[in-house]
């Protein structure tokens, strides 16, 4: 029976070709994408282990002499770079991970994309910050990323020792555990679901194709003597065919396009290419693992075949579907709700709940589809006017699995596309952007920490630099609570475009550079008067250092000089617009993330939609062209079909973008008390081009309506 279901694949003429290569298509995508989410897992993993080796924790045991470990932060045209200074304390001290030593004082390491920015930008403006003696480059065993920003930096026990947060480390691992990061494994989580659920309808749409076919050439066999075992074995090895050559092709495109693949960031940076492996659990899950479920899902879908050869011939108005598929739908957001009276402490907690209620609320949307095309097609039927729709209206009320199949697939990539596009609005609108023009000239503040002395020729080497001005120095404010700012000054030394302190006032309480968070410079603002004497001021600590630089290259040689004569500083000299650009950087990767689900995801959808038309034109030309007999002109036909796959599809369309909008809503409430933005017009436009790109592909299937409905069809059938 093998050796006739191989022949029956491969020689059964034309259509079992087309079968044959359209099921392998769907598997291969499929099996390429399953394995680029496995091996995306993996890369997640082993970049955060990179991740947090770069903040080794005080273990016991391990080295004799332990290392001194401090990491703090920089910025270069809004883009962070991370500090590492780490000092031997003795020759057993263990050796960071991605070099082959630890640098000594007046030496370090960096990664090939610093070393290439050092290289490239004037030493004022960057290299001066970190003198010394350039080693070589860090390895990737100590980089998260290719594109990774990081300097090591050697110093002696006692500099490194006198640094905020310095650990005493006795065992650097080149593979900590994993970090918990929810927002990550989230993500991951609804991109796998995003991309997987529209191929695994492809996948069942496609193998759907030529069905009706099928199921008379396996009656047929019955007919003729052949067991129910012998019909499975058959239909088991034509599937697994099918699976197998698309799995082997799905192996294929994923090595092809691992490096392109690799640069995709799905955590915000791309990763190494290597870092996208495979185990042998992995290969053999897909190798044997898509051919089996393709081979499983064939022998269920022949369970009519296998009762009896004439179940073919018998068949019925299916029973409606029932309110209950919309269980796992009112699950879903029941998790999620449930993030609103109780968010877990931990990221794996938050993650256990989040995720599974997303994942639940996806499946619910594909179970209870049918449900709501039944709705639909019952509504379009009560106002029907026309023959086209009250045929349409209870063609769909009879077999409403089969109106939705065809548009399963658009839904779920609406739905993913609303949430991913609510949720990153949301929070970029929340966190705002970079004020404008804030990386090219702004207010460069500098916190010191430790009671810092001010070196007396810092602001006279500030005043040399061009388009450096209004340096101001502010002293931390002796009176703390709420009302009170954190810092002080005289009112004499605040520039105009800064404000004015309170009539009669001498000293002000003003924040951190003179610019409340997220607010921009004001000449109108009037600073509250402080209680400090202002004979007392100078006395008092230096809180920070502040002055406006005009453009990039004066801001960073201003921030070069400050770094330089506070060597022990935690954060560097920041504009308002560093944070806020790092923020949009990390934003535009998630960003870029979402356009390839939503891309591939419509895409996808309209592939899935194509063929599910194509296969109802194929199981219905019979009745079809009993229509014609009977007088039905083509366009009436023609008609009915657009109906059939329009109304299912705008019905869906309104329901996923409708559920895509509460459950970013209440993702957003739960995790971040943010309430939603409600996208703007260009994911309006999104949707209509997607919708419409689905109008389009069902009407080029239309011209096909008179070619297989015609009279030769009913006396072949």
């Amino acid at each position: 029976m093998i050796a006739l279901a191989l022949r029956l694949a491969v020689a059964g003429g034309r259509e079992a070709l087309v079968r044959l290569a359209a099921v392998a298509a769907a598997v291969a995508i499929g099996a390429g994408l399953l394995l680029t989410t496995v091996a995306g897992v993996h890369a997640t993993n082993a970049q955060l282990g990179r991740y947090a080796a770069m903040y080794p924790q005080e273990t016991a045991g391990g080295a004799a002499d332990p290392l001194l470990w401090s990491t703090r932060f920089d910025y270069f045209h809004g883009t962070q770079i991370q500090r590492v200074d780490v000092a031997a304390t003795g020759p057993t001290a263990p050796t960071p991970v991605g070099v082959p030593r630890v640098p000594g004082p007046g030496e370090y390491y960096a990664s090939p994309a610093l070393r290439k920015l050092l290289a490239t930008t004037p030493a004022d403006q960057l290299g001066d910050r970190y003198p010394g003696r350039d080693l070589g480059a860090v390895g990737p065993a100590g980089l998260t990323s290719p594109e990774s920003l990081l300097i090591l930096v050697g110093g002696t026990p006692e500099q490194v020792g006198a640094l905020d947060r310095v650990r005493k480390v006795t065992r650097v691992a080149g593979n900590e555990a994993p970090l918990p990061e929810t927002a990550i494994d989230l993500i991951l989580g609804v991109v796998a679901g995003g991309l997987l659920f529209p191929v695994l309808i492809f996948i069942g749409t496609a193998t759907r194709l030529g069905a009706a076919r099928r199921e008379q050439r396996f009656a047929a066999m019955r007919l003729v003597g052949a067991t129910p075992r012998q019909i499975s074995v058959v239909a088991a090895v034509e599937a697994a065919l099918a699976a197998a050559i698309g799995a082997a092709v799905g192996f294929a495109l994923f090595l092809a396009f691992r490096g392109q693949l690799a640069a995709i960031p799905f955590t915000g940076v791309p990763y190494f290419p290597g870092d996208l492996a495979l185990g042998l659990p992995d290969v053999l899950l897909v190798a044997l693992g898509v051919p089996a479920g393709a081979a499983v899902a064939a022998w269920v879908a022949l369970r009519r075949v296998r009762i009896s050869p004439l179940g073919v011939t018998r068949r019925v108005t299916p029973r409606p579907p029932r309110a209950y598929r919309l269980i796992p739908l009112v699950l879903g957001f029941a998790g999620l709700g449930l993030g609103l009276l109780y968010r877990p402490v931990t990221g794996d907690g938050q993650t256990a709940l989040f995720l599974p209620s997303l994942l639940l609320v996806m499946t619910g949307l594909v179970t209870g589809g049918p449900w709501l095309a039944m709705v639909g097609a019952r509504a379009m039927a009560a106002r029907a006017g026309r023959p086209a729709a009250l045929i349409a209206a209870r063609r769909l009320a009879d077999n409403p699995a089969a109106g939705f199949r065809a548009v399963s697939g658009v839904m779920l990539a609406l739905f993913v596309t609303t949430v991913a596009v609510g949720v990153m609005g949301t929070i970029a609108a929340e966190r705002g952007p970079a004020p404008r023009g804030s990386l090219e000239a702004g207010r460069l503040s500098f916190s010191l920490l430790n009671d810092a002395p001010v070196p007396a020729t810092l602001p006279t080497e500030l005043a040399a630099v061009p388009g450096v001005r209004n340096p101001v120095v502010i002293r931390e404010n002796p009176v703390q609570g709420a009302g009170h700012d954190d810092g002080v000054i005289a009112c004499a030394d605040i520039p105009a475009a800064y404000g004015r302190c309170a009539d009669g006032a001498t000293v002000a309480e003003v924040t951190e550079g003179l610019i409340p968070w997220r607010e921009s410079a004001s000449a109108d603002r009037v600073w509250p008067a402080s209680e400090v004497d202002p004979t007392a001021l100078p006395q008092l600590p230096v809180a920070s250092l502040a002055v406006d630089a005009d453009g990039p290259v004066a801001i960073e040689r201003a921030r070069t000089i400050m770094v330089a004569a506070f060597p022990g500083y935690v954060v560097a000299p920041t504009v308002p617009g560093d944070f806020e650009s790092d923020f949009a950087n990390t934003m535009r990767g998630w960003q870029r993330l979402a356009d390839v689900v939503v891309v591939f995801s419509l895409a996808l959808a309209g592939c899935s939609l194509a063929v599910a038309v194509a296969a109802g034109l194929s199981e219905r030309k019979r009745p079809f062209s009993l229509l014609r007999l009977s007088g039905a002109p083509v366009r009436l036909l023609r008609r009915v079909v657009a109906l059939e796959s329009v109304v299912p599809m705008l019905t869906v369309a309104a329901v996923a973008v409708g559920m895509g909008l509460v459950a970013a809503h209440l993702f957003l409430r739960a995790q971040m008390h943010y309430d939603l933005r409600l996208p703007g017009l260009g994911f309006a436009a999104v949707v209509a081009v997607g919708l419409l790109g689905c109008l389009a592909v069902i009407a080029a299937t239309l011209p096909l309506l008179e070619r297989v409905t015609g009279p030769q069809a009913a006396r072949n059938e």
